[in-house]
């Protein structure tokens, strides 16, 4: 299958966007939106990206794994590059407290998630929980993890749970959608008041924004 070019031979890259992604975009306001989806076209373009945070994710799973307590966590900040000490150091206090509002090691362990790739609009979107939690009493719960130095914005966290609940079949059947807030330690789930089609329908129109600054980002 070839390539589809435009008229000057350029390969068209279509819209696309982790959750991570989408959720950073809805969260901005103004000229900032345009800003930040140019940015994400770029990286596409260039296929570059980093994850500075995947060492301590293993971390926090590994201490859920083998309820240790948080020695994994205490750990991993002399594991890392010097660069990222700071960022370590900052992270793994919040993620301690978290692991801590957990309860009895005894009574949680981890759970297989998978990713999702959903439509949204027009705009396609990389769902991709961080882990999964099994409960000894039958709960289950997809968690993504929020590392940014400043709190998930409502909008943010409002997307975030929407999209993993709209595909909860496919990450983690049974399961209930989580955002931690890692720096502070705090879980947010969906509002019971929140009515799913309005949701929908402001995030269909957040996508539709999303792909027309796209197109116009290549121009």
């Amino acid at each position: 299958m070839t390539t589809p070019v435009s008229s000057t031979s350029t390969p068209i890259i279509p819209p696309y966007a982790t959750m991570l992604g989408f959720t950073r975009y809805v969260a901005r306001t103004g000229p900032a939106k345009a800003t930040f989806v140019g940015g994400l076209r770029r990286q596409r373009e260039r296929r570059s990206g980093f994850n500075p945070h995947g060492q301590l994710v293993k971390a926090l799973k590994a201490d859920i794994a083998f309820r240790t307590g948080g020695s994994y966590l205490g750990g991993v900040v002399e594991l890392v590059k010097p660069r990222w000490k700071p960022l370590y150091e900052a992270v793994s206090p919040g993620a301690l407290t978290y692991l801590h509002s957990l309860g009895d090691p005894e009574e949680v362990g981890l759970a297989q998630t998978r990713e999702a790739l959903a439509s949204v609009g027009p705009l396609a979107v990389k769902i991709n929980p961080h882990f999964g939690l099994r409960y000894a009493d039958g709960r289950r719960e997809a968690v993504r993890l929020h590392f940014d130095e400043a709190p998930p914005t409502p909008e943010a966290v409002t997307a975030t749970l929407h999209l993993m609940a709209r595909h909860m079949d496919q990450i983690l059947p049974n399961g209930e959608p989580v955002l931690v807030d890692l720096r502070r330690g705090a879980t947010h789930r969906i509002d019971p008041g929140a009515r799913p089609g309005d949701v929908e329908s402001w995030l269909a129109g957040e996508a539709a924004a999303f792909t027309a600054m796209w197109a116009t980002t290549a121009a």
